[in-house]
């Protein structure tokens, strides 16, 4: 692992249960494209078949649950948290030491910046360590009851096997956090990996391996997009999974969450934004200016988080659009991993242009073989309400621009969102900010920061149509959680 030699000299990505690859079958391998070279494929993945699918789950359940009653601990459920905890440190210091070859897998397949590959290193360790440091503090209760004689305890255990269905453009981080919280909760995995970034998250079961996890309790296998949503079913329906976590666009989350609830699985989601960025009048706005433009521009604005929508305040309006344009003038909008998210993107920005909109900065053209060109959109107060995008996640380094006259109005058009997953608000009157910060519909609000920002102790998650749960720290073990409640009667508690 993570890549086995097949037929013709093509490396391909297995898929990986119970501790090994599976062998490779040649019929079922599919090929994965940097998009900056759309005709040579880098690598290769195994296709998984619905057969996997059964033999994944079945995998996770006999890692999960042991042997009953065993005083051995047999079971990732009866696992102690030091173990618990020391495999994901152990992990953490392996994703340091072998940094040089995540960012290589990242850049190969996602064709991001190197930078960008670096942050999500460093970022998942962080992640790692912090929800390490959480789960030797997983506790029960023990509430008080009326009947006499009687003692009650809730204890705190893992919901089962969970699958996990990460997105490929914050391959590594999103992915690790996810496997990280459910098996540090005392969950076991199935991992469906993306087949745009197979091997990126192959290598975080290696990694996970290597720090001494036991088989079956970390799966993975990919599918093809033809058969995603026969392979998608086919794990979610088996009776083995107990819960979905899935992150990526509110299109896909739709149908995971639909397919979920016809068997009755709960699901955690994180799921697409519009982050709007409000630039009050006592805001810096150089500072305002440097922030919006780098969050609308990073990794090509394919980030949930990206800075979609500017919102700034009558009063400095002029000022803050001549910083900003000089801004994103400045900034390089990267590459998208292929070529449809670009076409996209491209058509929501001439959709703009057909009706009539502004461009202060940029166009909709290209700026290399699959990259937009860093664009800026002024959004007129008598827009069409069919304008795609007022509300669309563009996924280009593009974003809108909005000038109001008041707070209130600021509020309004930032909460016109069908998302909700990621705000900003810029301001050096704190109290100002906090007012406001508790009127937006969202699940975070940073002030005076980017808005890709996240923090590892702080909980991440989105609101109405972004998704619903927490992750990070402790509230991401709570996901993969359930209370059970168990009553001793005394021989003097009566009937």
């Amino acid at each position: 692992m993570p890549l086995q030699e097949a037929s013709q000299g093509r490396k391909a990505v297995p898929s990986f249960i119970n501790g090994s690859p599976l062998p490779l079958d040649d019929s079922r391998l599919k090929p994965v494209f940097n998009s900056l070279d759309a005709d040579t494929p880098i690598h290769h993945y195994a296709s998984a078949t619905t057969a996997d699918c059964t033999t994944a789950c079945n995998a996770a359940w006999e890692a999960f649950s042991g042997t009953t009653l065993d005083t051995g601990r047999s079971g990732w459920k009866r696992a102690s948290a030091n173990t618990r905890r020391d495999i994901i440190l152990r992990a953490a210091s392996l994703f340091e030491q072998r940094k040089a070859e995540l960012i290589k897998a990242q850049k190969d397949e996602t064709a991001c910046a190197e930078g960008w590959a670096i942050n999500n290193v460093v970022t998942t360790v962080g992640y790692m360590r912090e929800i390490a440091s959480c789960v030797s503090n997983i506790r029960g209760e023990i509430p008080t009851i009326d009947k006499p004689d009687t003692f009650a305890f809730v204890f705190k255990e893992p919901v089962g096997p969970v699958l996990v269905i990460p997105p490929w453009n914050a391959a590594l981080v999103l992915a690790t956090r996810a496997v990280t919280s459910a098996i540090g909760a005392g969950c076991t995995v199935v991992l469906k990996s993306s087949e745009l970034s197979p091997l990126t998250h192959s290598m975080i079961v290696d990694i996970y391996h290597e720090a001494g996890l036991p088989p079956g309790v970390l799966n993975s296998l990919s599918s093809s997009r033809e058969e995603a949503a026969e392979i998608t079913e086919a794990l979610i329906a088996n009776p083995h999974i107990r819960k979905i976590e899935f992150i990526g666009s509110a299109a896909v989350g739709r149908i995971i969450g639909a397919t979920a609830a016809k068997y009755l699985k709960p699901v955690l989601m994180e799921l697409g934004g519009k982050c709007p960025a409000i630039v009050l009048d006592d805001a810096n706005l150089v500072k305002a200016a440097v922030l919006c433009a780098k969050g609308a521009v990073l990794h090509h604005g394919q980030i949930c988080f990206s800075t979609e929508r500017m919102i700034v305040h009558e009063k400095v309006a002029k000022q803050f659009q001549e910083l900003l344009v000089k801004m994103v003038s400045n900034e390089q909008g990267g590459t998208a991993i292929h070529a449809g998210i670009a076409e996209k993107g491209l058509a929501i920005l001439k959709d703009a242009q057909a009706h009539g909109a502004e461009f202060l900065v940029g166009a909709p053209d290209y700026a290399a073989k699959t990259g937009l060109k860093p664009s800026i959109i002024l959004i007129p107060a008598n827009a069409s309400s069919d304008l795609q995008i007022l509300d669309e996640e563009t996924f280009s380094p593009s974003a809108s621009l909005y000038v109001v006259s008041t707070d209130a109005e600021a509020v309004k058009i930032a909460n016109a969102s069908a998302y909700g997953l990621n705000a900003t608000i810029h301001s050096e009157d704190m109290e100002r900010a906090l007012k406001l910060g508790r009127e937006l519909e969202y699940g975070q609000v940073h002030v005076n920061s980017i808005s890709v920002y996240t923090s590892w102790t702080g909980p991440q998650g989105g609101v109405k149509g972004s998704g619903w749960g927490r992750q990070n720290a402790h509230w991401g073990l709570e996901e993969f959680l359930k209370e059970k409640f168990i009553t001793y009667h005394g021989k003097d508690s009566g009937v």
